[in-house]
């Protein structure tokens, strides 16, 4: 009785496979997070109290995963100096008053809001994945959410806004009632 290998058999048939199902990786993107990435703020106006003190610098760090379906943009963002309840600090001034991602501009101009998660609008919806964490002391907090291939504002989804979020044309955006425009951004990378 002859005996065959079936070795080869077995590594072509992989090679096939591999090459009709290529898989996609999740991808990573990140954003720093600061003031003066706000293009409408000219010459750094400094962050103030309503009385014109001066108040401590806002900043932050955000990462974001594409899943590798393309069909759910997760987040992690982490703010300070910004009062995300509005009893974190007697001034109103830092109250945080909107967050969104904006897509469809090169770095450092402003871009249409694409998806809201804070305030208005609230683009977060299918389902509502918010999860705010204020900090247990001092300004700030971590908000986590899930982009879902539904959502998005004016008409738009993650679909339609992956190919600006991908090209480095998006940005997160944190408004205070002392910057309605914006306090602090960064682009997503």
């Amino acid at each position: 009785m002859k005996t065959r290998s079936f070795l080869p058999l077995l590594i072509a048939a992989a090679t096939v496979l591999t090459i009709a199902n290529p898989a996609r990786a999740a991808l990573t993107l990140t954003a720093d997070i600061t003031h003066d990435q706000e293009p409408g703020v000219p010459g750094m106006t400094p962050t103030l109290t309503s009385t014109g003190d001066p108040r401590p610098l806002s900043f932050g760090t955000a990462t974001f995963t594409l899943n590798d379906a393309q069909t759910e943009l997760s987040m992690i963002a982490t703010v300070f100096n910004i009062d995300i309840t509005g009893t974190q600090s007697p001034d109103t001034f830092d109250n945080l008053l909107n967050a969104h991602i904006h897509v469809g501009a090169p770095p450092g101009t402003n871009a249409p809001v694409r998806w809201g998660f804070f305030g208005t609008p609230d683009n977060d919806n299918n389902p509502d994945n918010l999860v705010v964490t204020p900090f247990a002391s001092g300004l700030g907090g971590t908000f986590t959410s899930i982009w879902n291939l539904p959502e998005g504002n004016a008409g738009t989804t993650l679909a339609t806004n992956l190919p600006g979020i991908l090209a480095g044309q998006s940005y997160i955006n944190f408004h205070t009632v002392q910057f309605t425009g914006g306090e602090i951004r960064g682009q997503i990378i």
